[in-house]
Protein backbone atom coordinates (compact mmCIF):
# COMPACT_ATOMS: atom_id res chain seq x y z
CA UNK A 1 0.00 0.00 0.00
CA UNK A 2 0.88 3.44 -0.39
CA UNK A 3 2.20 4.83 2.79
CA UNK A 4 2.69 8.84 3.01
CA UNK A 5 4.84 10.35 5.64
CA UNK A 6 3.01 11.37 8.51
CA UNK A 7 -0.14 8.95 8.03
CA UNK A 8 1.91 5.84 8.71
CA UNK A 9 -0.82 4.35 10.91
CA UNK A 10 -4.05 5.47 8.96
CA UNK A 11 -5.94 8.41 8.24
CA UNK A 12 -4.66 8.88 4.76
CA UNK A 13 -5.44 6.45 1.34
CA UNK A 14 -3.41 7.02 -1.56
CA UNK A 15 -4.95 6.51 -4.75
CA UNK A 16 -5.78 2.77 -4.87
CA UNK A 17 -8.18 0.13 -7.24
CA UNK A 18 -9.17 -2.55 -5.15
CA UNK A 19 -10.46 -5.71 -7.99
CA UNK A 20 -12.64 -8.57 -7.16
CA UNK A 21 -14.02 -7.02 -4.29
CA UNK A 22 -16.77 -9.05 -2.87
CA UNK A 23 -20.01 -7.72 -1.15
CA UNK A 24 -18.74 -9.70 2.38
CA UNK A 25 -15.85 -7.50 1.89
CA UNK A 26 -15.01 -4.42 4.15
CA UNK A 27 -14.17 -2.62 1.62
CA UNK A 28 -17.30 -2.65 0.18
CA UNK A 29 -19.61 -2.50 3.45
CA UNK A 30 -17.72 0.69 4.55
CA UNK A 31 -17.28 3.78 3.07
CA UNK A 32 -13.66 4.94 2.31
CA UNK A 33 -13.48 8.54 1.23
CA UNK A 34 -10.79 8.90 -0.68
CA UNK A 35 -8.79 7.96 -4.62
CA UNK A 36 -10.30 4.61 -4.24
CA UNK A 37 -12.01 2.94 -7.05
CA UNK A 38 -13.65 -1.27 -5.60
CA UNK A 39 -13.80 -3.40 -8.77
CA UNK A 40 -17.10 -6.05 -8.77
CA UNK A 41 -18.00 -8.48 -11.17
CA UNK A 42 -21.41 -9.73 -11.75
CA UNK A 43 -23.01 -12.61 -14.28
CA UNK A 44 -25.81 -10.24 -15.54
CA UNK A 45 -27.26 -6.41 -15.05
CA UNK A 46 -30.13 -7.96 -12.51
CA UNK A 47 -27.07 -9.43 -10.67
CA UNK A 48 -25.00 -6.54 -10.67
CA UNK A 49 -28.53 -3.96 -9.57
CA UNK A 50 -29.74 -6.54 -6.97
CA UNK A 51 -25.81 -6.68 -5.58
CA UNK A 52 -25.84 -2.77 -5.28
CA UNK A 53 -29.26 -2.24 -4.25
CA UNK A 54 -28.78 -4.72 -1.05
CA UNK A 55 -25.73 -1.97 0.60
CA UNK A 56 -27.47 -0.53 2.60
CA UNK A 57 -24.78 2.49 1.70
CA UNK A 58 -25.40 4.69 -1.76
CA UNK A 59 -23.09 6.68 -2.53
CA UNK A 60 -21.89 6.10 -6.20
CA UNK A 61 -21.89 3.36 -8.95
CA UNK A 62 -20.29 3.12 -12.50
CA UNK A 63 -21.72 0.67 -14.89
CA UNK A 64 -19.83 0.24 -18.48
CA UNK A 65 -22.16 -0.95 -21.40
CA UNK A 66 -22.87 -0.10 -24.85
CA UNK A 67 -26.36 -0.64 -24.54
CA UNK A 68 -28.56 2.15 -23.79
CA UNK A 69 -31.60 0.09 -22.79
CA UNK A 70 -28.87 -1.50 -20.30
CA UNK A 71 -28.11 2.00 -19.30
CA UNK A 72 -31.28 3.15 -18.86
CA UNK A 73 -32.60 0.30 -16.79
CA UNK A 74 -29.69 0.53 -14.35
CA UNK A 75 -30.02 4.39 -14.24
CA UNK A 76 -33.73 3.73 -13.43
CA UNK A 77 -33.31 0.56 -10.71
CA UNK A 78 -30.06 0.98 -9.00
CA UNK A 79 -30.77 2.75 -5.37
CA UNK A 80 -27.69 5.23 -4.97
CA UNK A 81 -27.24 8.83 -4.73
CA UNK A 82 -24.70 9.23 -8.07
CA UNK A 83 -24.21 7.05 -10.69
CA UNK A 84 -21.73 6.32 -14.01
CA UNK A 85 -22.29 5.30 -16.91
CA UNK A 86 -19.36 4.86 -18.92
CA UNK A 87 -17.35 6.91 -16.67
CA UNK A 88 -15.26 5.31 -13.72
CA UNK A 89 -16.28 8.30 -11.34
CA UNK A 90 -19.40 9.59 -11.13
CA UNK A 91 -19.04 12.76 -9.74
CA UNK A 92 -20.76 15.03 -11.09
CA UNK A 93 -19.71 18.62 -12.11
CA UNK A 94 -19.80 21.83 -9.31
CA UNK A 95 -23.11 23.13 -10.83
CA UNK A 96 -24.78 20.06 -9.86
CA UNK A 97 -25.89 18.97 -6.08
CA UNK A 98 -23.96 15.72 -4.18
CA UNK A 99 -26.39 13.49 -4.22
CA UNK A 100 -25.63 10.63 -2.05
CA UNK A 101 -28.70 8.25 -0.92
CA UNK A 102 -29.72 5.57 1.86
CA UNK A 103 -27.11 5.13 4.61
CA UNK A 104 -24.43 7.42 2.53
CA UNK A 105 -25.78 11.01 4.08
CA UNK A 106 -26.67 12.67 6.96
CA UNK A 107 -29.16 14.54 8.02
CA UNK A 108 -33.00 15.30 6.04
CA UNK A 109 -31.53 16.95 2.66
CA UNK A 110 -29.02 17.63 0.32
CA UNK A 111 -26.92 21.12 1.04
CA UNK A 112 -26.79 22.18 -2.66
CA UNK A 113 -28.95 22.81 -5.86
CA UNK A 114 -32.37 22.57 -5.69
CA UNK A 115 -32.00 19.32 -3.07
CA UNK A 116 -31.39 21.92 -0.48
CA UNK A 117 -35.20 23.27 -1.03
CA UNK A 118 -37.14 19.95 -1.72
CA UNK A 119 -37.01 18.19 1.92
CA UNK A 120 -38.37 15.51 0.62
CA UNK A 121 -36.55 14.43 -2.37
CA UNK A 122 -34.77 11.67 -3.10
CA UNK A 123 -32.64 12.37 -5.61
CA UNK A 124 -30.09 10.54 -8.54
CA UNK A 125 -26.95 12.20 -10.88
CA UNK A 126 -26.32 10.10 -13.65
CA UNK A 127 -23.08 11.57 -15.61
CA UNK A 128 -22.74 9.27 -18.67
CA UNK A 129 -20.39 9.12 -22.02
CA UNK A 130 -20.99 7.81 -25.23
CA UNK A 131 -19.10 6.77 -27.86
CA UNK A 132 -19.98 6.56 -31.80
CA UNK A 133 -21.14 3.38 -32.71
CA UNK A 134 -22.89 2.38 -36.03
CA UNK A 135 -26.26 1.04 -35.98
CA UNK A 136 -25.62 -1.99 -37.36
CA UNK A 137 -23.49 -3.12 -34.52
CA UNK A 138 -24.71 -5.12 -31.26
CA UNK A 139 -26.80 -3.07 -29.59
CA UNK A 140 -27.35 -5.48 -26.48
CA UNK A 141 -23.70 -5.67 -25.40
CA UNK A 142 -22.97 -5.04 -22.08
CA UNK A 143 -19.45 -5.12 -20.06
CA UNK A 144 -19.24 -5.01 -16.04
CA UNK A 145 -15.59 -5.41 -15.82
CA UNK A 146 -14.58 -2.06 -17.55
CA UNK A 147 -12.58 -1.32 -20.86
Amino acid sequence: GNQNSGYENGNFVGPTILSGVKPDMSCYKEEIFGPVLCVMTAANLDQAISIVNANPLGNGVALFTGSGGVARKFQHEIEVGQIGINVPVPVPLPFFCWSSSKGSILGDHHFYGKSAVSFYTQTKTTVSRWEYVAADTDANSVNFSGR
